[in-house]
């Protein structure tokens, strides 16, 4: 989906190790699943909610979908909806933006402004 940003959380520790490698390997739970976890605009803050609650010291990849090429596969997964994977390393060259993802006073993470495509 060309021009689309999509959104990936990772430890600051993973992502200090991706930038050492040159590019990022995924999680523990992506290499057990088989490819890296993405979400768009409007699937992120649930799939933190859902997998990431409480979790502290994450930060927010944004990524620009259209530079992953045929690794990256558009599946469905919760309640049907398309969730992009990729299958393989994420280059760091995808990687628009970094940015911290704070818990709020509430527990939830506290998202910066997100980049939305008419696919959202």
């Amino acid at each position: 989906m060309s021009g689309t940003t999509i959104y990936h959380m990772c430890r600051t520790e993973e992502w200090r190790t991706a930038q050492s490698l040159g590019h990022y390997d995924g999680s523990s739970q992506d290499a057990a699943d088989g490819f890296i976890h993405f979400s768009t605009a409007a699937q992120v803050i649930e799939s933190a909610a859902r997998h990431r609650a409480g979790q502290s010291g994450l930060l927010l990849l944004a990524v620009a979908a259209d530079r992953l090429g045929g690794s990256l596969h558009w599946e469905p997964s919760r309640r049907g909806l398309l969730f992009p994977h990729l299958y393989g390393p994420l280059p760091l060259s995808a990687v628009t933006a970094v940015h911290d993802l704070p818990l709020g006073p509430n527990g939830l993470h506290v998202f910066p402004p997100l980049e939305t495509s008419l696919e959202d």
